[in-house]
């Protein structure tokens, strides 16, 4: 936990350099991850025409399943659905996402956080929706040769083996961060998913460019912590909101 004057610094440094806004979030991640990004869940080749990302839905093998408009453009996926981050504060209960924005300055900067941002095909960006991840062993592919499985009765989402421990550190990040809460199941499967997948060198530079940005890195990929069941969440990046 931090303690004295280094949370005065960490605090500082994320007020001088984190984006304010989800707006200003989604530009500063396609400089962080352009150009040579690819889509999260599909690996598909990104072509960027100012801000707009285009995928190339051809060369990675993609098929759309219902929605083309949205599968030929890029969106920026919250790893960690707004809804979650959201729901449980007041001014989602008063109002949802959009009041939330209006009237919560904590929950804009969780919106914000350029670590739980990832540039994804928006029709898998829609298929995900706000669903937990999970493994979905008998469910068909139903986006080609992109790697993700849907359930939509169940409301659960199988990402590719190559992203799966990007995801959990992501969520260890949040949820320590901004104090979230997170299932005992749904612990296991990350801790897991750290240990399957550990951290890419790819990964570790991505880390360190958002750093430039939100004026911290990810501790969970750096390695500086640790999860493990029982954790407690210290909350820190809810500080900056008071």
């Amino acid at each position: 936990m931090f303690v004295g004057s280094s949370v005065l610094l960490l605090l500082s440094a994320v007020a001088q350099a984190a984006p304010a806004n989800f707006d200003q979030a989604k530009k500063l991640a396609q400089r962080i991850h352009a150009p040579e990004a690819t889509s999260f869940y599909c690996d598909c080749a990104i072509r960027w025409q100012g801000s707009k990302g285009i995928p190339d839905l051809t060369g990675c093998g993609y098929q759309v399943r219902k929605n083309g408009p949205r599968a030929s453009r890029i969106e920026w996926e919250h790893v960690v659905p707004a809804h979650h981050f959201g729901h449980q504060r007041q001014c989602w209960q008063n109002g949802g996402r959009k009041n939330c924005v209006k009237t919560d300055s904590a929950f804009k900067a969780m919106e914000a956080d350029l670590y739980n941002l990832v540039p994804a095909i928006g029709e898998v960006n829609g298929d995900r929706s706000n669903y937990r991840f999970g493994m979905l062993p008998a469910a068909p592919a139903q986006h080609g040769a992109c790697p993700v499985k849907v359930d939509f009765k169940q409301r659960v989402f199988e990402p590719p083996q190559t992203v799966r421990g990007d995801i959990a550190r992501t969520y260890f990040y949040m949820a320590d961060k901004y104090n979230l809460s997170l299932s005992r199941a749904q612990q296991q499967l990350f801790m897991a998913w750290h240990k399957l997948d550990p951290v890419s060198p790819a990964e570790l530079q991505l880390n360190q460019r958002t750093r430039q940005h939100m004026g911290h890195d990810n501790p969970f990929i750096s390695g500086n912590r640790e999860w493990h069941l029982g954790y407690r969440p210290t909350g820190y990046g809810l500080v900056v909101s008071q």
